[in-house]
């Protein structure tokens, strides 16, 4: 198996992971705007992503997640995994901490929202890729005030990364046999899930399950922000399915 150094070589190797081509050419673009030199590898999927990663050396993952199939959180899981020393940043639209918390436990070393600056994903990528760990001051201000106990620990805290990313998808109006094909389970399986969100929220219909997800910022949907504009998908090319998560 290829060795993965924790250190960056000289021209750091860095894999993209998002499923939305407009994403990856806009992050492309800022990432070439550095001089460093990076040399950027991109993939739309998990499972292709483990498939560069176990032919090619990099330096850094960048990952995305929400995509189909593989959530970015399975795939960070995986990356730890087989590939222990790799740093991972993710780069999410959800702006909600619970997101952040469940990327960390599954062993993120960086994350940072799509409505950020470009200079603070930049500045992301250098300090991740060296060997630190990134989070935004509010993002973190959160997280400690949820860890220390000061505020009250949400319901959907009891949701698994699996439901949660079923509630995703539910509140962004997909079917549930568009939920069932892109997670590669079976409609009933997603009704029972539904099912269990539902217990656990202690919420009684749909429109009280995407009323409370909206409410918690849990449904991925952000304004976009100045430098990173062109990371928004408006739907316009047909590149991926559903919100970049």
């Amino acid at each position: 198996m290829t060795l993965h150094a924790a250190t960056p070589s000289p021209t750091a190797r860095l894999l993209l992971v998002d499923d939305h081509t407009i994403v990856r050419e806009g992050l492309k673009r800022i990432l070439g705007s550095t001089g460093e030199g990076w040399d950027i590898t991109e993939e739309s999927s998990g499972f292709q992503a483990l498939d560069s990663l176990r032919r090619a050396r990099f330096d850094l993952a960048i990952v995305d997640l929400s995509m189909p199939g593989m959530s970015g959180l399975e795939l960070i899981h995986r990356i730890r995994t087989e590939f222990p020393p790799l740093p991972v940043l993710v780069l999410s639209m959800h702006a909600e901490e619970e997101y952040a918390l469940r990327a960390f436990k599954a062993g993120a070393n960086g994350y940072v929202t799509k409505d950020s600056a470009a200079e603070e994903l930049l500045q992301a990528v250098r300090k991740v890729l060296h060997g630190g760990a990134y989070v935004t001051a509010s993002l973190a201000e959160r997280v400690v005030q949820q860890l220390n106990g000061s505020v009250e620990v949400p319901r959907h805290a009891r949701l698994s990364n699996r439901e949660l990313e079923v509630l995703r998808r539910i509140v962004v109006g997909e079917r549930s046999t568009d939920i069932a094909e892109a997670l590669h389970l079976s409609v009933k399986t997603i009704s029972t899930h539904k099912t269990r969100i539902m217990e656990k929220l202690q919420l009684g219909s749909t429109a009280a399950l995407v009323r409370y997800a909206i409410e918690h910022r849990l449904h991925g949907e952000a304004p976009p922000a100045p430098g990173l504009d062109d990371l928004q998908d408006e739907g316009g090319d047909g590149s991926g399915q559903g919100a970049p998560g």
